[in-house]
């Protein structure tokens, strides 16, 4: 797999990453204040991970290298931390996420939605978490698509494990009682770690956060199809 790609300009590197994570963090709270940690369920990949890796995949997908539009939706941002189950952080891990654009398509071939493709959505992200874990995307707000409540996809790699892939949920979308993958996980709090609270955003260019911690279990399993 290619290595993760830095963001384009060393000023938009600072927006994204100096002290974002924590003032995500501060404005959405953390799961990690529970006394066990329960593991992030896994779920599937998806059909539509990128058949060929976009040459921009860095954290920030409401922009293109070559663009200078900015993708259709809420700007979103996504933030929070990988640890093991008993709270320590995972640093290192590679995390890419892929989703809808803001009309509900996917930036992928076999994607054949009447909803417009959107030459300013990258589609597709990727990070390393820091020595605390921590992580963030700027991306738009999902939206649902059929069959399906409003998702981002996520894949962590760490050294020595099996790719761990799992799915992030809104909380209030009313598409989340019937969609099948989350209405499959059977454990209370389990479901409700996939569930993200999102709240006015606290980072310039952002209209609104969330937190998404991903909890490894001490066997994460691919779930590839």
């Amino acid at each position: 797999m290619a290595s993760p790609v830095s963001p384009r300009s060393p000023v938009r590197r600072a927006v994204l990453v100096s002290g974002a994570a924590t003032a995500v963090a501060a404005a959405t709270g953390s799961r990690f204040a529970l006394a066990e940690l329960v593991a992030t369920p896994a779920q599937m990949q998806g059909p539509f991970y990128p058949l060929t890796l976009p040459l921009d995949r860095d954290n920030d997908l409401v922009t293109v290298t070559g663009r200078t539009g900015t993708a259709a939706g809420i700007i979103t941002d996504v933030a929070g931390r990988v640890v093991d189950t008993e709270g320590r952080p995972v640093p290192g891990a590679v995390l890419e996420i892929w989703q809808v654009n803001g009309h509900g398509r996917y930036h992928h071939p076999h994607d054949d939605s009447d909803a417009p493709v959107d030459p300013n959505f990258q589609g597709f992200g990727q990070t390393v978490t820091d020595t605390q874990g921590a992580y963030r995307f700027r991306t738009v707000k999902p939206v649902a698509y059929p069959g399906r409540a409003p998702h981002i996809h996520f894949s962590v790699q760490v050294p020595g494990r099996n790719r761990f892939y799992t799915q992030m949920y809104l909380a209030g979308a009313p598409e989340n009682d019937k969609d099948f993958l989350l209405r499959a996980v059977r454990d209370r709090r389990a479901r409700e770690s996939l569930v993200v609270a999102l709240a006015p955003s606290p980072n310039p260019g952002s209209s609104l956060a969330g937190r998404f911690d991903i909890v490894l279990g001490r066997t994460p399993v691919s779930t590839e199809p």
